[in-house]
């Protein structure tokens, strides 16, 4: 099952590089301020940052899982930025932050004989974690990194000049023809022990994925990470929280979480974009209209909870555990 809570145990970090990887995208390297071994993490995995007026974000971790002594971070700075990102790109060398320990939403498949990663953008991120971890556990892949134009191209040059950097293939959608990324030419290819991840933009992910299947690649063969959220609601509901005897109208475009907590309802929360799972809420009745990227595919059909930051309701009425 996915892990329903937040943060569990922080560890307390100093940054010791901070690089402009591209117009908008900055890396962290943090190591442990009592200069110890930061805890483990696999490939995909991300961590909470714990910023300047109590804000918590989710971040991909993207250097090689076998490194212990140090997270690598990449952070795109939002142009509607929440606090998160620009708070986050307001820090320097020697600043120390408290960081969750890493979680895993987004892990390779064990069973796994050859993998196809996409990456869009700062999609990237996880994406390097896990060439990192085929690469050494030798098992076959090929990476394609899309990116608008060279100037967004971050950490393009050290993915060309890492172990695997033959597997990886970067795609400029303002470059010539033959730069440019064919969705459906690079999941043409799918054999039964075939796992395709994808992570950046919802639209990116939307089309691989559609790509994907039309290709035939299964659904239990895709795996994706969005880090925001799909667009809300267009249409009104109502959500009864049962255990506070309090029913709220639910308006299209508003979240939930909002609407709860306008009424009284306390909610706890974290990144607000359906990735961590803190506000994981079970459903008494009703059917979701899941939006988050931390369920796996059964744990949405079985409709037995929601994220309520960010999904909402394909019934006109649904009934919370809250």
């Amino acid at each position: 099952m996915a892990e329903r809570t937040g943060a569990g145990e922080w560890q307390r970090v100093k940054i010791v590089d901070r690089v402009q990887e591209s117009e908008r995208i900055i890396s962290l390297e943090l190591v442990a301020v009592d200069g110890g071994e930061l805890a483990p993490f696999d490939a995909g995995a991300h961590i909470d940052v714990r910023l300047d007026g109590n804000i918590v974000r989710q971040y991909s971790l993207l250097n090689d899982p076998g490194e212990r002594h140090r997270y690598r971070l990449g952070v795109l700075r939002e142009e509607a930025s929440r606090g998160g990102s620009e708070a986050i790109h307001r820090l320097v060398v020697g600043d120390e932050l408290d960081v969750s320990c890493p979680r895993n939403h987004f892990a390779l498949h064990a069973s796994a004989e050859t993998v196809l990663l996409i990456a869009g953008g700062v999609g990237v991120t996880p994406i390097m974690a896990m060439g990192h971890q085929l690469h050494r556990d030798g098992i076959p892949f090929t990476m394609h990194y899309c990116v608008r134009n060279e100037a967004c191209a971050a950490f393009a040059q050290e993915l060309s000049e890492s172990p695997f950097g033959h597997n990886v293939h970067l795609h400029i959608d303002s470059g010539p023809p033959e730069q440019r990324f064919v969705a459906m030419d690079a999941v043409r290819n799918v054999t039964p022990g075939s796992h395709l991840y994808i992570c950046g933009p919802g639209g990116f992910i939307d089309h691989v994925a559609k790509m994907a299947a039309f290709a035939g690649w299964s659904g239990e063969q895709i795996h994706s990470e969005r880090f925001t959220a799909a667009p809300l609601a267009a249409e009104s509901f109502t959500v009864v929280a049962q255990q506070s005897g309090i029913e709220v109208l639910i308006r299209p475009g508003q979240r939930i979480s909002e609407a709860l907590l306008e009424a009284g309802v306390p909610i706890e929360m974290s990144c607000e974009a359906g990735v961590c799972g803190t506000c994981y809420t079970r459903v008494i009745e009703g059917e979701p209209d899941h939006k988050d990227s931390f369920q796996t595919a059964a744990e949405r059909a079985s409709n037995e909870g929601i994220a309520i930051c960010c999904s909402g309701s394909k019934s006109a009425r649904l009934v919370l555990d809250i």
